[in-house]
Parts: C-alpha cells; sequence; structure tokens
C-alpha cells in the first residue's frame, strides 16, 4: 500500500511533465490504454475462470468495469486539465479532499458519518482556502478542477466499492483502463493534434503514468487490501499527498509558500482525521 502511494505522487510529476509535450486528454488517453495492457494478462485469467457464454461470464465485469471506466475518466480528465494552471504539491493535496468527501457522498446509501468525520470536513475547508485563495478572496482555475476532480474521484470510490467484491480486481481495473482510454480518445481526436515527435518527447512521463502508476501502482493497492483493515489502507494511501509535494520540490522545483504549506498541513490532518 505504501508503494502505491509513492508511486502514485510521484505521478503528479509525471502528469506535469507530460503536459509539456501533449495535450491532458492525448496523455490520458495513452496512459490508460497502457495500464489496459499492462493488466490484460489478468483479464484473460479471469475469463478461463467461468464456463458459459461471454456475456454470461463477463455480465457483471463489463457493466463494473465501463461505469469504473466512465467515472475514472472524468476524474482523470479533470486533474489533468488542472494540474496545467496548478503545482504539483497543490494538485496532490487538492485530490486527497476525495477521502474526506466519501462518507458524505455515501450519506444517500444510508451510511453513517462520525463526529470525526464532521471534524475533518471542517479542517480541510480551512485547509483549501489557506491553499487556494489568495488576497483576493479568489480560486484560482486549476484549484477549482481539482476540487471537481477530488468529487469525481469519491463518487469512483464508491462504484468501486460496488463492483469491487462482484468480480477479479485485476479484470475489473483493465476493462476501467480501456473505457478510460476511449473516453479520453474521443476529445483527443477533436480537440487535440497528436504528433510521434510530441509522443517520443513525453514517452518516460507516459510510460510512467501507464506502466507504474495506472497498471503496477492499483494492482499493489488490490493485492495490499486483502489482509489489511479498509481504514488503515486508507491512511497509508493518503500519504500520496505528501509524496506529490516532496516530488514536486525534488523533481520539478516547485515550492510552497509558508500559507500554503499550513494549508497543506490542515488538509493531511482533515484527511487522518477522517479515517479514525
Amino acid at each position: 500500500m505504501l508503494s502505491a502511494a509513492v508511486i502514485w505522487g510521484v505521478a503528479f510529476v509525471a502528469q506535469s511533465a507530460g503536459m509539456e509535450y501533449v495535450g491532458g486528454f492525448t496523455f490520458n488517453c495513452i496512459r490508460s490504454l497502457l495500464g489496459g495492457l499492462v493488466l490484460l494478462p489478468g483479464l484473460l485469467l479471469h475469463r478461463r475462470e467461468k464456463q458459459g457464454s461471454f456475456w454470461e461470464r463477463n455480465k457483471t465485469l463489463l457493466t463494473g468495469g465501463i461505469c469504473c471506466g466512465v467515472v475514472l475518466g472524468i476524474a482523470a480528465n479533470l486533474q489533468q486539465q488542472g494540474i496545467r494552471y496548478t503545482s504539483v504539491g497543490k494538485a496532490g493535496f487538492i485530490t486527497a479532499l476525495y477521502i474526506v468527501l466519501v462518507p458524505f457522498f455515501g450519506l444517500p446509501l444510508g451510511k453513517k458519518v462520525g463526529r470525526f468525520v464532521w471534524a475533518g470536513l471542517l479542517l480541510a475547508v480551512a485547509g483549501l482556502y489557506f491553499l487556494c485563495m489568495d488576497g483576493q478572496f479568489t480560486v484560482g482555475r486549476g484549484d477549482l478542477l481539482m476540487m471537481l476532480c477530488a468529487a469525481v474521484f469519491a463518487v469512483h470510490i464508491l462504484v468501486v466499492d460496488h463492483f469491487a467484491p462482484l468480480v477479479n480486481g485485476v479484470a475489473l481495473s483493465c476493462v476501467q483502463f480501456f473505457t478510460c482510454s476511449v473516453l479520453s480518445g474521443i476529445p483527443m481526436l477533436l480537440f487535440e493534434q497528436v504528433s510521434v515527435g510530441a509522443l517520443r518527447g513525453a514517452a518516460v512521463p507516459l510510460l510512467y503514468a501507464g506502466v507504474m502508476s495506472c497498471g503496477v501502482a492499483y494492482t499493489l493497492q488490490i493485492l495490499g487490501q486483502k489482509n489489511m483493515n479498509p481504514t488503515v489502507a486508507s491512511m497509508i494511501l493518503s500519504l500520496e499527498s505528501v509524496v506529490s509535494v516532496l516530488a514536486g520540490q525534488l523533481l520539478l522545483q516547485q515550492s510552497l509558500t509558508g500559507r500554503e504549506l499550513l494549508g497543506c498541513g490542515l488538509m493531511f490532518a482533515a484527511v487522518v482525521l477522517a479515517q479514525l
């Protein structure tokens, strides 16, 4: 789980670096395609485990994978567009807000929210204020896109929570990545220009985001959660926000102001408090 958090935290750097060569939709299309190809052997093994027609064997898997992939595609593209206008560290911490939002989005499903989660929400709002608001009380375009991204990621967690117990986890991830790739590929063809030279320039960020972030990290998460309390797992995964700040400083020389560091601290405290 810790390895997955580190990989995802550094992936914010890859996403930022890749945007220097290709558009956001192109990056997510290729990245998700690579992630799906890495997990394809798991999908093929899943097909051999069941008997019956193709639809009977894979009805739940395909339904769940497409639903997860559509939500993931929306969240990933909001994140990719938002990272163009904000720093890697801020992007990582605002994205971590999804961990606080998940219990609240679960209210309509009958899930209770404890007092620690309410306190976590208040801390998260305070953290976002210091992290995103400037002296004129405005929120930047990138910050707003990242907030929307966090909200959609919270929905994604609830969708995965519904389908994951019903099917093979690796196969589910494989289908969702292929779905996300198709969803990103449509606006890529409509709004962005793709060249061989640009793809070569973005090769390293794309390979890292596709193979490591999508393929390897999601598999590590599935394997790690099998024998771990989900609350502890979520706390470990929330460390990706810390890693994103460190990676941004070490690899991209992006620094945060004292005000923004205070916001990061409050956000991290909110994430931990919501899990207690």
